[in-house]
C-alpha cells in the first residue's frame, strides 16, 4: 500500500519569488473574478478531488495538501527523505512508500516542486559524495505523478504533460502513480539558482508584436553563436519541445528531453540584396547542442520566459543538462 500525497500549489502571492508562474492563475484557474483568490485557493479542484478519490480506490492512503510557500512545499518533500547517511547528506529514499503527486495549473508550477527538490537533495561541492554520478550535481530524484488541473487540455499551448504524453484524466494519473513506471527526464540548472523542466525563451516584442533586437554573446559548449555584436531577434534553449517554434520560424530542430543535451538556438535577421540591387531581410536561425550553454547580455535587461515564468536577465546566466535527473510517472 502507498502513502500518496497529491500536491496543489496556492496562490501565487504566497509563493516567494512567483514560482506558480504568471497570469494569476496559481490555483489553477484563470484571473480571479468575483471569488477572492486566496477563497478559490481553499477548495480542492475538481481534478484534484477525482484523482483522490481513483487513488483512494486503489487502496492508497491518500493526503492532500495545498502549500503556499517553499516552506510547506519543503515539509511535503520532506517525506522523501531516505534514511541518514554515514556523510550527514540529506538522500532521498530508492525504496520509499510515499508517492508524490503534483497538481499542475502551469509548468511553472511544476517547476517550483522541482527546484526544492534540487535544493533539497542536491549536496555541496566540498561535499560531493562518491556515489553520485561523474556528469551529475543531484542524486537520482523521486519520480513525480503530474495531475494537470485542465484535464481537456484546453489552452492554446501544449504544456509539458501534453509534450511528454503523460496522462490527463485523474483516473489514469491514479493508476500511473500506483502501476505505471518512472520515466527518466533531463533537467537543466542554472547558475541562479533555479531548474529548467521544458525551455527558455529569450527575447521582447513591441506593442506591435515586432521583435526588439538585443544582443548577446551566446555559447554553447564552446561554440560561439553569438560574439555579441549580431541584433538578435530571439533565443532558445530547450530540454523539450515548449519553445520550438516562435510564430511560424522553427526554432530548435529536435530537441529531447532524454538525449542529456540542451538544444539552443538563436534567430537573426541578415540583410542580402538581389542581383537587381534590391534590399532583403531573411532571418537565419543558428543551433547547436551541448552540455551547456552560457549567455551573456549586451544590451542592460533582456525579457524572457523559463517554463511560462517571466524574468529579466541583465547579466551572464548559463544553464547545464543533469541527465536523467527527474522522472515522472507515466502508463
Amino acid at each position: 500500500m502507498y502513502d500518496v500525497v497529491l500536491l496543489t500549489l496556492g496562490s501565487e502571492r504566497d509563493a516567494p519569488g512567483g514560482g506558480c508562474g504568471s497570469g494569476g492563475a496559481c490555483c489553477g484557474g484563470t484571473e480571479a473574478t468575483d471569488a477572492k483568490p486566496e477563497e478559490r485557493c481553499e477548495t480542492p479542484r475538481v481534478p484534484v478531488l477525482a484523482c483522490a478519490d481513483a487513488l483512494t480506490a486503489r487502496g492508497a492512503r491518500v493526503e492532500t495538501v495545498t502549500a503556499r510557500s517553499d516552506a510547506e512545499i519543503d515539509e511535503v518533500l520532506a517525506r522523501l527523505d531516505g534514511p541518514p547517511r554515514p556523510d550527514g547528506l540529506t538522500w532521498p529514499d530508492p525504496d520509499t512508500k510515499t508517492r508524490l503527486v503534483v497538481a499542475t495549473a502551469s509548468d511553472g508550477q511544476l517547476r517550483a516542486v522541482l527546484r526544492r527538490l534540487v535544493r533539497r537533495y542536491a549536496p555541496p561541492p566540498s561535499r560531493r559524495p562518491a556515489d553520485l554520478p561523474d556528469n551529475r550535481t543531484v542524486p537520482d530524484l523521486p519520480p513525480v505523478g503530474v495531475l494537470p488541473l485542465d484535464p481537456a487540455g484546453s489552452g492554446a499551448a501544449r504544456d509539458l504533460a501534453a509534450q511528454l504524453g503523460l496522462p490527463r484524466d485523474p483516473a489514469a494519473v491514479a493508476a500511473a502513480v500506483l502501476d505505471g513506471t518512472a520515466r527518466r527526464l533531463d533537467l537543466l540548472r542554472n547558475d541562479g539558482g533555479s531548474v529548467t523542466l521544458d525551455g527558455a525563451l529569450l527575447g521582447a516584442a513591441d506593442e506591435a508584436g515586432r521583435p526588439l533586437h538585443w544582443r548577446a554573446r551566446v555559447e554553447v559548449d564552446g561554440a560561439l553563436l553569438s560574439q555579441g555584436e549580431d541584433p538578435i531577434m530571439a533565443c532558445a534553449i530547450g530540454n523539450a519541445g515548449g519553445y520550438a517554434r516562435l510564430d511560424d520560424v522553427a526554432l530548435l530542430a529536435d530537441p529531447d528531453p532524454t538525449d542529456g543535451r540542451v538544444e539552443v538556438a538563436i534567430a537573426v535577421p541578415v540583410v542580402t540584396r538581389s542581383l537587381l540591387g534590391r534590399k532583403r531581410v531573411r532571418l537565419e536561425v543558428r543551433r547547436a547542442r551541448g552540455r551547456a550553454v552560457a549567455v551573456v547580455p549586451r544590451d542592460e535587461k533582456v525579457p524572457f520566459l523559463d517554463d511560462g515564468v517571466e524574468g529579466e536577465l541583465s547579466r551572464k546566466r548559463s544553464w547545464w543538462t543533469e541527465s536523467g535527473a527527474w522522472a515522472v510517472w507515466t502508463a
